[in-house]
């Protein structure tokens, strides 16, 4: 588990570069392969039968599942035992180089080819060509966008290339290291230092916080040709790695493609991987401040213990299923202290984590409010303390094993049609953590077969087999203030709350959902079929617009979201944060029920509550199942007709707007994000970051205000996508959001509002952030047009795309100076004639005048000539393969449905994309470039660090 939670963090992930197919073995000591398999024959779970798992002779391990969703498409990995805690002293942050390395050169693809063709394949860099390096694994990751023999076989060829035919080019080897140094720089933020101290914390002598991913500038600087080729030999072997492939394939095929790819991979000398640990469990009584102006106020609380070997079986996951029913409860009872009027923290959590297989981890998080330390965590110590001495209720049992039925029973209605990923999780976990993957119709069954065992006491009992308490604990401290009275002051008011008496928790008892009729079915007016894709265009009588689309895409999943007039189009210069607070609302609850009872009342049924204010509209979604899409309708019904604007929701609100201007120029993507808006609108206040008091000043009272008439009155599109019969959907609405009083029938054209303005200052800006000295971010903006001409718009699409070929060329590959070069074309569908391409790229702040050379010199390339016909075909079959392959999810389609009724000219254009699109040209392409490119038409920003004691530059 705790691999997961530092995965989360600190994976270091770069899109792949680079290799082909060779058979050639370094001159490495050999021996006989190891015995090598599964962890099957310990285990008394029904494995899922439709894998195949397979040994090679030479000790490779591979993972097979068919799976035809989305249909004709697959997934390709490759998985290494092995990252930065298998590396020596003088190696550090060299496993992820090797990552790096991989894809630039091998014995049979030349250095920077082996992504061209994947492009030309179709699959992106990046989106669909990636890999990742953490402590203990290494994963290059391949989706294919098409499921022919052809393309896997490519993608089996590539992978066999990693494993055993890289040729460290020294001088691709220099070439490299300014992009894996300009990724260590991206990455050195507030966040990473503070997680990498409060490793060292509690895990003093452990290896892992001295084998972070990312390396040293010192080792890396000093990285040689040979010294990646002699930890690539150690750690890429048979024996040490697997290969996984899931999709729309013959299993039978896929099994004899890999043997034919890497039955001849000889076994090499088998070298161990070092323990992540020690770990001590005695270490206790210790307290730490770390302070870093950009951080909020957090107190960790944490223990270790001795890590608890297991075999994944009945008997575990019985006991399992118990352990998180009582790590649940706890935190729920946390979260509903957040939801106080006056809560005491802004969120706080228990939970145990394995660290690696040295020892285990108890940590009580507790996130507070600035300068409300000893308040917030004297809270969560009470519930602490409250759950070990007096345990859970049945209430609190039972609504926890009413989500986790529900959770089982979806997973087993879908079953049939998960898509690849959750499959390849699958095989992760296997190979990582020896969890086998069964089916989830026996998961199901034995959920049922288990339910009766299940009791407060033994949830209780099992929580604390693996809980480690919290006796004299280590306790850090982070935020921007030191807390008044220092460690002592800490440590004090932990052994306090220790001795505090304590009453059992309150039985909370929680009405049925109060909201069911909404008045009298709603009447339909209009009921036609568009003729293009098939969808059904309903309109009733109250106004409401209706697109259905059934699909078989997804068992048991059903789609929903609904548009309501309005949106960020109610901002005004006046008022530019009108609409600030609309993503929140859902935490004022309804009227007749706050958001924590409505957690109770529907535990158990697959509803979403959520509202985003988009440029245009205010949008609500959800994905439900069939079983209760009734309710998912009634309960949107009710989220417009009966909002509760509770103060609880406006609370929360309010305790992250200082952590969040703490942090507005922490980072140089920060600094920029919160000013670009401001720079290239000339000021206009709707695109302004406001100041922090304005942000304090708004409430729910003017947010209703601002939105009621429009919650009541503006006009509606619901769009439903899925597994449903039509007619019965229809009566659902008809009961619920159709029988709502009348409301506007078309959408208001907001005409004034939607004027938008590009700056006409030519200017070159600085901003300043505050982070590391070395860290800079170059940004380069013009202004394009909207969306309206749709060839305009592939135009432009495929002009951003050339350019990111060429700039990832010119300053990743050939002049190593940036991470992850951006490119971006943002044709607006709100604002006529209004749009933008930007090209950003972050740098060290040496290297700012040279990447601008090479933007322009890119740019200057572009105008001069038509594109190169492969680059046009590495840029555009990408796109073309996302067409093919849009309409196969159900996020594909309502995509298209959610629209259906008031934007339909968007059908024809989808239908007409591809042969839009191959139908534009190198020199389209380059017309384009001239077109709006022109190097003195761009808006120009530099971001540098702050210079010493100068808090007011920007």
């Amino acid at each position: 588990m705790f691999r997961f939670l530092l995965a989360a963090f600190l994976a270091i992930a770069i899109p792949l570069q680079g290799p082909i197919l060779a058979r050639e073995q370094a001159s490495v000591p050999t021996a006989p392969a190891p015995e090598t398999g599964w962890p099957f024959p310990e285990t008394d779970l029904p494995v899922d039968p439709a894998y195949r798992f397979g040994v090679l002779d030479n000790g490779m391990r591979y993972i097979i599942r068919p799976n035809g969703t989305p249909a004709g498409q697959g997934m390709v990995q490759f998985w290494v035992h092995g990252g930065s805690l298998d590396e020596k002293e003088d190696e550090l942050g060299f496993a992820h180089f090797i990552e790096h390395m991989a894809f630039n050169g091998s014995a049979n693809v030349p250095e920077g080819e082996m992504i061209r063709l994947l492009e030309r394949e179709g699959l992106a860099f990046g989106a669909d060509t990636n890999a990742s390096t953490g402590f203990d694994t290494t994963l290059y990751k391949l989706d294919l966008p098409r499921n022919d023999p052809a393309l896997l076989d490519t993608a089996l060829m590539l992978m066999r290339e990693t494993a055993s035919n890289l040729t460290f080019d020294p001088e691709a080897v220099e070439r490299e290291k300014g992009v894996v140094l300009s990724e260590m720089r991206v990455r050195d933020t507030y966040s990473m230092r503070s997680t990498l101290d409060a490793f060292k914390f509690i895990y003093p002598d452990a290896r892992f916080p001295n084998r972070l991913p990312i390396g040293t500038q010192e080792t890396l600087e000093n990285a040689t040709a040979e010294g990646l080729r002699s930890l690539w030999r150690r750690i890429y072997r048979p024996d040490n790695t697997a290969v996984i492939v899931i999709g729309d394939f013959d299993a039978d095929e896929v099994e004899a493609a890999i043997r034919d790819h890497f039955a001849d991979w000889q076994p090499l000398r088998k070298v161990p991987q070092p323990a992540a640990g020690p770990i001590d469990p005695d270490l206790q009584g210790q307290t730490r401040i770390y302070i870093d102006p950009a951080l909020a106020e957090r107190i960790t609380v944490s223990r270790m213990g001795p890590w608890q070997e297991k075999v994944d079986s009945l008997a575990f996951r019985k006991q399992n299923v118990r352990r998180q029913l009582g790590y649940q409860i706890i935190n729920r009872r946390l979260q509903r202290l957040t939801r106080m009027e006056d809560p005491p923290f802004r969120s706080a959590s228990l939970v145990t984590g394995e660290a690696f297989e040295a020892g285990r981890t108890t940590n009580l998080v507790v996130d507070a409010g600035d300068g409300e330390w000893r308040r917030a965590l004297a809270a969560a110590q009470a519930e602490y303390r409250r759950a070990l001495e007096f345990g859970f209720s049945d209430a609190e049992v039972a609504e926890q094993l009413a989500n986790l039925r529900t959770a089982l029973e979806n997973n087993a209605a879908g079953a049939d049609t998960r898509n690849n990923a959750s499959f390849v999780i699958a095989a992760l976990t296997l190979l990582e953590d020896e969890q086998v993957p069964t089916t989830p119709a026996s998961a199901l069954a034995r959920f049922e077969a288990h339910l009766p065992e299940i009791t407060p006491e033994n949830v209780l009992a099992s929580l604390q087999e693996e809980l480690v308490p919290l006796d004299n604990p280590m306790i850090r401290f982070e935020g921007r203030t030191p807390p008044e009275g220092s460690e002592e002051a800490l440590r004090a008011a932990w052994n306090e709350g220790m001795k505090a008496e304590l009453a059992p928790e309150d039985a909370a008892e929680f009405a049925d959902f109060a909201y069911g009729e909404f008045g009298p079915p709603g009447m339909v007016l209009s009921d036609e079929r568009e003729g293009l894709l098939g969808i059904r265009k309903i309109v009733f009588a109250n106004g409401l617009k209706l697109n259905l689309k059934p699909t078989d895409l997804q068992n048991d999943r059903v789609s929903v979201q609904l548009n309501i007039d309005g949106g960020e189009l109610l901002n005004t210069a006046e008022d530019p944060l009108a609409t600030a607070m609309v993503n929140v609302l859902p935490l004022g609850g309804l009227a007749k029920h706050s958001i924590d009872e409505l957690q109770s009342i529907l535990a158990g049924r697959s509803v979403g509550f959520s509202m985003i204010a988009d440029e245009d509209r205010f949008r609500l979604s959800a994905t439900t199942t069939p079983r209760d899409l009734d309710l998912q309708l009634e309960l949107f019904a009710a989220a417009i007709s009966d909002p509760g604007y509770r103060p609880e929701g406006e609370a929360q609100y309010q305790r992250n707007i200082a952590n969040f201007f703490a942090r507005r120029t922490a980072t140089p993507e920060n600094a920029l994000s919160n000013e670009l808006g401001r720079i290239i609108s000339d000021g206009d206040p709707r695109f302004t970051l406001q100041p922090q008091e304005a942000y304090q000043d708004l409430s729910y009272a003017r947010l209703r205000d601002v939105i009621t008439d429009r919650l009541a009155s503006g006009a509606m599109e619901l769009a439903i996508v899925g597994d449903f019969h039509e007619d019965e959907v229809i009566g659902m609405v008809a009961r619920t959001l159709g029988a709502l009083p009348p409301r506007e029938g078309e959408f208001r054209t907001y005409d004034q509002a939607r004027q938008r303005s590009f700056t006409a200052d030519r200017s070159e800006y600085v901003l300043y952030h505050d982070g590391k000295a070395d860290q800079a971010v170059l940004r380069m903006t013009w202004p394009t047009t909207d969306d309206r001409d749709f060839r305009e718009l592939l135009r432009l699409e495929l002009l951003e795309r050339v350019i990111r070929l060429e700039l990832t060329d010119k300053l990743r590959e050939q002049l190593g100076q940036t991470y992850s070069p951006g490119v971006a074309a943002d044709q607006s569908r709100t604002y006529p004639g209004y749009g933008t391409f930007a090209i950003a790229a972050s740098l060290d702040v040496a290297d700012v005048d040279a990447a601008r050379q090479a933007i322009l010199e890119t740019i200057g390339d572009m105008i001069a000539a038509p594109v190169d016909e492969d680059v046009i075909l590495r840029a555009r079959q990408p796109l073309l393969e996302t067409y093919d392959n849009a309409l196969k999810t159900n996020a594909g389609w309502m995509s298209l449905v959610d629209r259906a009724q008031t934007e339909p000219e968007r059908l024809e254009r989808f239908l007409s994309g591809k042969e839009t699109l191959s139908s534009i040209t190198g020199e389209d392409i380059r017309a384009a470039a001239e077109q709006y490119l022109q190097p003195h038409e761009r808006v120009e920003i530099v971001v540098l660090p702050r210079q010493a004691g100068d808090k007011t530059a920007q």
